[in-house]
């Protein structure tokens, strides 16, 4: 014991700063969930409870698990029953992606039900289940013409699941059953896939959140953001005409189809062509963002969103008015008691971020409140989802430093003491001015010039085993990692075998950043490092994970802001993240070997800050430079009001998720270009930095994003 006691306390005072960096980093993490917790709380006036909501896939005797997040006034009771609402995320989102519009009408008197939809968060049922068909419209639903304006679609599961997002299971049979174009005729259900739930689980979420006895079922709502639009649609649908009925809808981003008007003025879906409404909704929002990089191939429009973009036909048509009648920010048919209100509101935000914009929530809550005819003693604009957000960044921040602090703890320790070497003091090596600057283009280029192209060829179409990689975003990178593994390693093994065949022997693994730079290990890949380095990398994330699930358990908070990050894993999905980590392992070995170790560039072994800015800058734009070129290229002729980048240059094919998705992935390189460099300078090696940053980012792939098969 006294061995032990003596060996804890050299160690202590060995390792005492590393520690109280790591105390410190917690410190903060848990004071800022703890005050976000009490916001999302009301700091006692709402409750908050996580769940599953369990249910059967339609027309099916499977049970599954829908995941749920639900936020209750104090005041709703047996005897006081309370409005409520539904939220429905977008793709690659989950519940939490909700929570702005949740907590703003939970502070208010409005119950508020967040879900996971098919494939996404918690919930244990994947995409698969939202179904498909054969074909898609090439016009507007409503607005086509029957057998002349189909295309019959190929290829693998997950393109015609992605390609069928706007077919509703409520649509007309053409929409929602295979099509065989040899005989124009529908196939039925019983021979061919269909659209068997659009609304991912939100039609059963719904009526749950009806049963609940604090819940007055003859006032709620639906709202939802991107793919929870059409979700939000089809949940409309399936209670239309029941007595629990939505008395509003507010859309988020959404998609149009051609509506009537039913005999009292609501707007309404004619199923048959006959001219009888079997199903209308009440009081509708829709709210468009002026920046929206979905626009292009959602509202068929090849322009930007402007004042003008109401005035389409499909715009008017919802609207109820004429074209030139039609304006964003105007109430047409308003008369909320007979359901009749329809609305487009204009956002000045792009995309994604509708779902934490404050005019969006309060557009939302005024549309809400007169459908409810409610009052409230706070104002729309009095919001404070923002605040919350922002402590949980703070705290997500501080976890992924931990996460390195962690590693950094281990430093002195014996056994780990191999892993924490110096950078190996090779000065020929430096890359300095134009070599520098050559191997950067390059570098930038290779990776942003083909990132449009293969993440969205990986996406959709690339023949992968989908019951192996189920992730469909992360089918994205890993096609356009496994491209630049290729290209890295011909950079790397075609300059090698040169020198071999010549016999001169110029770079070893040391230059590499492969080995410990000693006659013993430098000649060959140093498997004990990498293993010590895996191990420790394995611990800092494991510290990092342990926070996560703590904060969720207790706080039912994860790490993120506005977009899900790190969140704690299912079975299937730490599967998928074992399945996914060997790809994204070996491309940012790869990536950090050419980078960090063959291009070290100058003050990479100088201590202090002032050396750490003047090399990080540099590794920086080699790691995040490709993708900062397609921010430039994508948004600014769209901030410009010409057009998204992409759509402009490659076709709207190529825009889309993953063009959209560089307001969250930019931040995360720079996040790992520090983590990358921090680590190099600390260890002398590029496997630490390398797999740490690759568990983290094929952690936020699996974590909680889209699955297609659970």
């Amino acid at each position: 014991m006294k061995k032990i006691i003596n060996a804890l306390a050299c160690y202590i005072k060995k390792a005492w700063k590393q520690l109280f960096v790591l105390l410190s980093l917690l410190i903060v993490s848990t004071s800022c969930i703890a005050i976000a917790n009490g916001i999302q709380t009301g700091f006692g006036s709402i409750k908050v409870e996580s769940g599953y909501i369990e249910t059967n896939i339609l027309n099916s005797e499977e049970t599954v698990n829908i995941g749920f997040k639900i936020y209750i006034p104090k005041e709703a009771s047996k005897t006081n029953k309370v409005p409520a609402v539904l939220c429905l995320h977008g793709y690659q989102n989950d519940h939490e992606t909700s929570a702005a519009y949740a907590l703003e009408l939970a502070r208010r008197g409005i119950v508020a039900l967040c879900i996971d939809e098919y494939g996404h968060g918690s919930t244990d049922v994947g995409m698969i289940e939202r179904g498909y068909v054969n074909h898609k419209v090439t016009t507007n639903y409503g607005y086509d013409e029957f057998g002349k304006t189909y295309l019959e679609i190929g290829g693998v599961t997950r393109y015609k699941v992605l390609m069928n997002f706007s077919n509703l299971s409520f649509f007309s049979d053409y929409y929602t059953n295979s099509y065989d174009f040899e005989t124009n005729t529908i196939i039925s259900q019983d021979e061919a896939a269909y659209i068997k739930d659009s609304s991912m689980g939100g039609a059963a979420s719904y009526a749950w959140l009806s049963s609940l006895e604090y819940v007055d079922k003859t006032k709620m709502a639906i709202t939802g953001h991107s793919m929870g639009t059409w979700a939000g649609w089809s949940v409309a649908a399936a209670y239309s005409n029941t007595d629990i009925e939505p008395r509003a809808t507010a859309l988020q981003c959404g998609e149009l189809f051609k509506t009537i008007r039913d005999d009292n003025g609501r707007l309404a879906y004619d199923k048959d062509n006959d001219n009888l409404a079997d199903i209308h909704w009440n009081n509708v929002l829709l709210i468009t963002a002026k920046y929206d990089e979905f626009n292009y191939f959602r509202d068929y429009i090849k322009t930007p969103v402007t004042n003008e973009t109401v005035k389409n036909e499909i715009r008017s048509n919802f609207l109820g008015v004429s074209q030139d009648e039609a304006a964003f920010n105007v109430t047409f048919h308003e008369d909320f008691a007979k359901g009749t209100s329809v609305r487009n509101e204009y956002i000045i935000t792009n995309h994604r971020l509708t779902t934490h914009d404050k005019n969006a929530v309060k557009s939302v809550i005024d549309w809400f409140f007169n459908a409810f005819e409610m009052t409230s003693p706070i104002a729309s604009s009095n919001q404070v989802f923002m605040i919350k957000e922002v402590l949980v960044l703070l705290a997500m921040l501080c976890g992924i430093a931990s996460c390195v602090a962690m590693a950094m703890c281990l430093k002195p320790i014996l056994f780990f003491s191999s892993v924490f070497q110096k950078v190996p003091n090779r000065p020929e090596k430096v890359k300095k001015g134009w070599k520098f600057y050559k191997g950067a283009i390059i570098t930038i280029l290779l990776s942003g010039l083909t990132y449009p192209f293969l993440t969205q060829l990986g996406h959709g179409l690339m023949p992968l085993p989908e019951k192996v990689f189920k992730m469909t975003i992360g089918n994205g990178f890993l096609v356009w990692y496994i491209f630049l593994i290729l290209v890295m390693l011909g950079f790397t093994l075609i300059p090698w075998f040169k020198e071999k065949k010549k016999g001169v022997k110029t770079t070893d693994f040391v230059d590499l950043g492969f080995a410990r730079d000693d006659e013993q290990h430098k000649n060959k890949f140093d498997w004990v490092l990498f293993a010590k380095a895996l191990l420790v990398a394995f611990i800092g994330v494991l510290w990092m994970y342990l926070q996560v699930i703590t904060f969720e358990k207790l706080a039912q908070l994860d790490y993120r802001f506005i977009w899900p990050f790190f969140k704690g894993f299912s079975l299937s999905r730490f599967v998928q993240f074992i399945v996914y980590l060997p790809f994204f392992a070996l491309f940012f070995i790869l990536n950090n070997s050419r980078i960090f170790a063959i291009a070290r560039v100058e003050h990479t072994e100088e201590k202090g800050i002032a050396a750490f800015f003047k090399c990080w800058w540099k590794y920086a734009l080699c790691m995040s430079g490709g993708i900062l070129l397609l921010c430039l290229i994508e948004y600014v002729p769209f901030f410009a009001q010409i057009g998204p980048g992409a759509d402009l240059l490659f076709s709207t094919t190529f825009g889309g998720p993953f063009m959209s998705l560089l307001i969250v992935f930019a931040p995360q390189v720079i996040v790992f270009s520090f983590i990358c460099t921090y680590c190099y300078r600390k260890t002398g090696n590029v496997f630490l930095g390398a797999l740490i940053v690759a568990m983290l980012s094929c952690w936020i792939i699996t974590g909680g994003s889209a699955m297609l098969y659970a």
